[in-house]
């Protein structure tokens, strides 16, 4: 792979790493600016706001910024987002600074997908993609818990500030590793951009994109109470159980993108799906029983995110197809449709807890899942009729 990779993988580490840190500061952020914890917690709801806004809008607007520059740029905004972050005075201003950084966020990973698989052969497409994205779980294993860690110990200011300096390095390494001859599709006119919406077979990938990532954020979400009320793990357990999570994450990303490449994103698809129905399921059976339950975490981390790959490759090649001259917005869409489904399977997951109970998240999870699944085995069928009809010779050529 690439050496200008690396450098969209360090960028995705800086980005993952401000995007989830947050969680683990939230009793300190309360306390110091005086605020309620679910008012604290409003400060993740807004960086998802900024991205799912920046993903389409800023990418359609960006789109004849010619990639090199916009990536230093977005670095540039995230670092500053970042700085504003580590000298906010009240909570307005650092709820600011996190929309700033979504906005950032969402553009990335919007042109990110296509300058990575442009860096590359098409035989390696999904294994590119599936190393950028694994800066951002590899975030999740080591940024949050690191971020977390110096922020209890020298004020929550402190890590914005020390991920603002990731932000520097990632921004060097962009403009010093990344061709500047790199670029992407002939830019559309902005209603040419937006008319992605109006593209059936892109608007079904956004769909099985937000159910095949909200079913797993319904349960994940809990999985913290799930480990100790259920398990009977103490809380300093819970957070390996966590780290042993992330870890498979990062393994399991890059397995999704091999399979992708050597199958193609639909049946990589299947099989990502169909496992991480059945590890849903089978979590409902192995929760109170420490060791199997630590086994099935084990096996959720290695499916939950090996599907990214196959879903940002999945839709550059439909938008290749469909709307060739939005591809980045085309992308920018399905980092939205990501981060809708987080927000709708959180959302959706503390209305189980509430209603059945956090031992009905995995079913129900599992259920949302196996939608995906279906969707996606709709798509494979539709892209075979399309392959058909393409071989098929119409009568004119026959009498040819």
């Amino acid at each position: 792979m690439p050496l200008a990779l690396w450098a969209l993988t360090l960028s995705a580490f800086a980005i993952g790493t401000t995007e989830f840190v947050i969680v683990g500061l939230i009793p300190d952020v309360a306390a110091s600016l005086g605020v309620s914890v679910p008012s604290a917690g409003l400060l993740v709801s807004v960086y998802a706001l900024g991205v799912a806004v920046g993903a389409p809008v800023l990418t359609a607007l960006t789109a004849r910024v010619p990639r090199k520059q916009l990536l230093i740029g977005l670095m540039l905004l995230f670092t500053v987002g970042n700085l504003v972050a580590s000298v906010a005075p009240g909570y307005a201003s650092l709820m600011a600074a996190r929309v700033l950084t979504g906005l950032a966020h969402g553009v990335f990973f919007s042109i990110g997908s296509t300058i990575a698989t442009s860096l590359v052969p098409k035989a390696q497409a999904a294994r590119a993609i599936a190393l950028m994205f694994t800066g951002l779980t590899v975030a999740l294993v080591t940024g949050v818990p690191l971020g977390t860690w110096i922020g209890q110990q020298f004020g929550w200011q402190s890590t914005f500030l020390a991920v603002a300096l990731l932000g520097v390095v990632a921004m060097i390494g962009s403009w010093l590793l990344v061709p500047a001859s790199i670029g992407g599709a002939k830019p559309a006119r902005l209603a040419e951009q937006f008319a992605v919406l109006k593209k059936p077979r892109l608007l079904l990938v956004y769909a099985i994109t937000t159910l095949g990532y909200g079913g797993s954020f319904i349960a994940f979400t809990y999985l913290a109470p799930i480990l100790q009320d259920v398990a009977g793990f103490a809380p300093s357990s819970v957070s390996l159980v966590m780290l042993v999570y992330g870890v498979s994450v990062a393994a399991g990303n890059i397995w999704g993108g091999r399979l992708a490449d050597r199958k193609g994103p639909v049946r990589a698809l299947q099989v990502v799906f169909g496992l991480l129905a059945a590890v849903l399921a089978v979590l409902s059976f192995t929760a109170p029983h420490p060791v199997l339950v630590v086994a099935t975490v084990l096996a959720w981390g290695a499916v939950a995110f090996g599907n990214v790959p196959a879903l940002q490759l999945y839709v550059v090649q439909r938008a290749e197809r469909d709307a060739p001259g939005a591809l980045d917005m085309a992308s920018g869409l399905n980092i939205a449709a990501f981060n809708l489904g987080i927000a709708l399977g959180a959302w959706g997951g503390g209305l189980v807890v509430g209603e059945l109970g956090l031992m009905a998240t995995p079913p129900i999870g599992a259920a949302i899942v196996l939608g995906a699944l279906t969707l996606t085995t709709f798509a494979g069928h539709l892209d075979r009729r399309d392959t058909r009809a393409l071989r098929t010779p119409t009568r004119t050529d026959a009498l040819v």
